[in-house]
């Protein structure tokens, strides 16, 4: 081996290359102290040593991290590229090992000693080299990397070292490894290790011809953007590795440990979960599988939020969040006392119905927020699929529990407040009744197993307290309605939206509206007026909108400096939401004949009714107007069927209805009306009218008759009563019956009003009508 001397030659640190004698290779260079040597080693002859880097990330590498052994060579050219880097053009001349390091401030000089290969071929080289050719023949095809012109121009090397380099070259092997082919300056040596190395590549090649075999044949054509992923898995499957899906079902067994589910459940996520492991990730079984278990472990099984038992508590969260409803109240701080004592109660089934805006979906927020419970609510209005209840079979992609199971998972809790809202909206078609399937969810009984198509496992659903909300009864399926527990929410009273407007909806919009109470004060006398002339309703919705209205337009006027503080009163109000769009029942000022006044419970609470009666010379025809329904129309028959068996008593002609026709009108026709209570009203006015007796203006009545004169207990009087003593009036007439029920109208309406409790149609008259002219 020829070995020759070489002083101060520059040197040019590699990171992460190596380049092998006879080889020409374009590298970029960077660093400042490399670009110093570049051109001092075109300044001297072009000679340049070139030493890999231990460790490529060290930016400054010093002497002990350099290999001794490196490739003596040639600076063939230089470029600068755009961003700042050179590309350097290098052709390698012969291995060559270091024997002095200086250092200077702008490069590295080192002595070196260069070794040339042997150029003689003996026996033994040239089987080697023939040896080396086949082996690296076979790699070439195996790994279909090379191309046959690649192999064709290395196999025509005669030269054995440079064979080996070339060799070396050309396979993905390590930095290292090459760099270990380097510092062998034997060649048979050389040859001998690319040999051993060769064979031990043929070998990892067959493993990933085997794994790429079995990855091809648990895949389907249609799934090849899976192809990568499946065959890391393979190799980590060969390989033992925890990593990637094993990882990924040690989480699963975990989260079904921390479950806690029932045994049976349990079993059941197992065995999935075992299933899952088996099946390809590529299959679209598997992720069924996947999902199934994710829905398993994320149902609150076992895990409760603890009751705050304390009834002082609740009583003031209700109160606060809601005035008057005070037999809803009742009913839940019932339900809390029964549940302190025993400490194990099913949760009741409550239906709050009531027309809408009268607050049932806060009601049931405020029971949640009083227990301490989870709130979840779910629409069922429109819903007309039973899969949206019970959930989908788990026999397509795409399939998922139903409503009930998805809240208890929102809910993250066993017992919640579960709101099911709009109850009576479900319709049916030809996918179901879903109105059916609810029958077991709010059924105490059998509600403690409810199964859920898509979870297939029982689910105890008894700790949950459900609350429904309805608009119409008649709406709900019999059965269904026969689970529940119904409590009517009535129609807010005058004096209950006035309160209600000064508790909670003013404070509430002037918090929205940035207003303060310094900036705006609205009178009782307009609040008073803003419920009577501009909103007509059972809630409170509609006098929200126009409590906004005027805090919009005080905000307005606040800000243009217009008025630094706006005091909303009845004589201001026309000017923010416009004239007047409805009006109210008032008492009459004169006594009149054939007119009464009575009392009716309307969607939107109390109101009275003055009833109308005319007699014309005719045949005795009944005339009904003013769009009465069936009901009332028959009230009015048995009104002049009781009058005409009383003629003697009454004194009228008994013959009158052969000579008159009898006209009983209700004002405002356009206003649909029906009920039985009018009976006795009719009967007063149709009295009055026959007889000329005139009719006390401040008298208001209501009851239902009967042909022989008895009057029947009605409902609404609490709200009828509201009504008389807004419209004036200062007697009412009740049915006997109705006694126990003035106990619910406010006592501060209850001093200023007269009741006179009736139990026959002759009591009513004696009350209703002036007394007869002696």
């Amino acid at each position: 081996m020829k070995q020759n001397k070489h002083t101060n030659i520059p040197l040019l640190p590699l990171r992460g290359i190596l380049i092998y004698p006879t080889m020409i290779l374009h590298i970029d260079v960077g660093r400042e102290r490399s670009i110093f040597a570049i051109e001092r080693a075109l300044e001297q002859d072009s000679l340049i040593f070139l030493a890999t880097q231990k460790d490529a990330s060290i930016e400054n590498p010093e002497r002990d991290d350099l290999y001794d052994i490196g490739t003596f060579a040639a600076v063939k050219s230089i470029k600068e590229l755009e961003n700042g880097t050179h590309r350097v053009l290098i052709e390698g001349i012969a291995r060559a090992e270091w024997t002095k390091y200086e250092e200077d401030d702008l490069f590295s000089v080192v002595d070196v000693t260069t070794y040339q290969d042997t150029t003689k071929v003996d026996v033994e080289i040239e089987a080697l080299m023939r040896t080396l050719v086949k082996y690296f023949e076979k790699y070439v095809k195996a790994s279909k990397k090379l191309s046959k012109d690649t192999f064709n121009s290395i196999a025509e090397i005669r030269e054995p070292g440079r064979l080996a380099d070339m060799v070396t070259s050309n396979l993905p092997i390590k930095i290292e490894a090459k760099q270990e082919v380097l510092e062998l300056l034997k060649v048979d040596e050389r040859l001998e290790w690319l040999i051993n190395t060769l064979h031990n590549e043929q070998e990892v090649l067959l493993m990933e011809n085997k794994i790429t075999a079995r990855v091809q044949q648990a895949m389907e054509r249609t799934q090849k953007e899976f192809y990568l992923r499946e065959q890391m898995k393979a190799i980590q499957t060969e390989l033992g590795d925890k990593d990637g899906k094993g990882l990924e079902i040690a989480e699963l067994k975990e989260k079904i440990e921390q479950a806690n589910m029932p045994e049976g459940v349990q079993e059941v996520a197992e065995r999935e979960l075992n299933r899952y492991e088996r099946i390809p990730a590529a299959s679209a079984e598997s992720g069924i599988i996947r999902s199934y278990i994710d829905w398993l472990v994320a149902l609150p099984w076992s895990v409760a939020s603890k009751d705050q038992l304390d009834i002082n508590r609740s009583a003031e969260i209700l109160n606060r969040d809601h005035d008057g409803l005070e037999q809803v109240k009742e009913r839940i701080l019932e339900y809390l006392a029964v549940r302190q004592l025993t400490n194990s109660l099913r949760g009741p089934i409550l239906c709050l119905e009531g027309p809408p805006g009268v607050g049932k979906t806060s009601l049931a927020r405020s029971i949640a927020e009083s227990l301490g419970r989870k709130f979840v609510r779910i629409s069922l209005g429109g819903v007309r699929d039973e899969s949206e209840i019970r959930g989908h079979r788990r026999t397509y992609v795409g399939a998922m529990p139903g409503r009930i199971i998805q809240g208890m998972k929102k809910a993250e809790k066993i017992n919640p407040v579960f709101l099911l809202d709009e109850i009576d909206k479900m319709s049916n078609d030809f996918r179901g009744d879903p109105s059916a399937a609810m029958l077991e969810v709010l059924d105490p009984e059998q509600n403690a197993t409810f199964s859920d198509h898509y979870i297939e496992e029982p689910f105890d659903l008894s700790e949950v307290l459900f609350i429904a909300t309805a608009n119409d009864l008649s709406a709900i399926p019999g059965p269904l309605r026969d689970r529940m527990e119904i409590i009517s929410l009535t129609s807010y009273t005058e004096l209950e939206k006035s309160t209600i407007a000064k508790n909670h909806l003013i404070p509430k919009q002037m918090k929205e509206h940035g207003l303060t109470g310094a900036a705006l004060r609205i009178n009782d006398e307009a609040i008073l007026d803003i419920i009577r002339y501009y909103t007509k309703e059972a809630g409170v919705r509609g006098l929200e909108r126009k409590i906004a209205a005027v805090c919009r337009r005080a905000a307005k006027q606040v800000v243009t400096g217009e008025k630094k503080r706006v005091v909303i009163t009845s004589k201001t109000l026309e000017d923010i939401l416009g004239k007047k769009k409805f009006r109210y029942g008032l008492a009459e000022t004169v006594n009149q004949v054939g007119v009464a006044t009575g009392l009716a419970y309307t969607q939107v609470g109390g109101d009275t009714l003055q009833i109308e009666v005319s007699l014309s010379p005719g045949k005795g025809e009944l005339m009904l107007t003013g769009k009465l329904g069936d009901v009332m129309k028959e009230s009015a028959q048995a009104a002049l069927s009781y009058v005409r068996s009383k003629t003697e008593a009454f004194q009228i002609d008994p013959k009158f209805h052969e000579t008159n026709d009898i006209h009983i009108h209700v004002p405002e026709g356009a206003t649909p009306k029906d009920g039985p209570s009018a009976g006795i009203t009719m009967a007063t006015a149709l009295v009055s009218a026959l007889t000329e007796r005139k009719v006390r203006r401040e008298v208001g009545m209501t009851g239902e008759i009967t042909l022989r004169g008895r009057v029947l207990p009605i409902g609404g009087v609490k709200e009828k009563s509201l009504s008389a003593h807004r419209a004036g009036l200062t007697t009412i007439i009740l049915p006997f019956d109705n006694e126990r029920d003035i106990e619910d109208i406010p006592e501060s309406v209850r001093k200023q009003l007269t009741f006179k409790f009736v139990t026959d149609v002759e009591e009513v008259l004696d009350i209703a009508l002036e007394a007869e002219d002696k």
